[in-house]
């Protein structure tokens, strides 16, 4: 580690989010969380409980400036087709100055076979407004 009086801590602007390998310029919040599920159970005379991962969930919230029908697009197409929409969506941290760089370089998550599983706005007007910011929450079948 270099000599260095203060300590760098990674920051969280410094990353980048792809979707099917075009990235998304207008991201402003990115986070992919890893939800465990849980078998829990105890045994005679112990006091505690055992617990053991059986599974998980995989969640990625994105936020980005709307400056495109990307989300509508797939709305129409699958209320065309009925095809639900699947992406591979990635991202990648690098704060070349922090102390988690010097020890482990970039951070790089691929999360494959996304779908959206909350609400997404098809339109968002409002007198109180000033830029309109689109949140989409999907669900991950595995990460790489």
């Amino acid at each position: 580690m270099k000599d260095r009086v203060n300590s760098s801590p990674l920051l969280a602007r410094e990353g980048k989010v792809y979707i099917d390998g075009q990235e998304v310029a207008d991201s402003c919040v990115f986070k992919v969380t890893f939800k465990p599920s849980l078998w829990s159970g105890r045994s005679l005379g112990k006091k505690g409980t055992s617990r053991r991962w059986t599974g998980y969930d995989i969640e990625v919230t994105i936020e980005q400036w709307k400056t495109n029908r990307f989300y509508r697009q797939k709305v129409d197409e699958y209320i065309k087709t009925g095809k639900t929409p699947e992406l591979k969506i990635q991202g990648i941290q690098t704060d070349k100055n922090s102390d988690f760089y010097d020890l482990s370089g970039s951070e790089k998550v691929t999360c494959i076979g996304c779908v959206p599983t909350g609400d997404i706005d098809l339109i968002s007007c409002d007198t109180e407004g000033d830029v309109v910011k689109e949140s989409i929450t999907l669900g991950a079948y595995d990460i790489v």
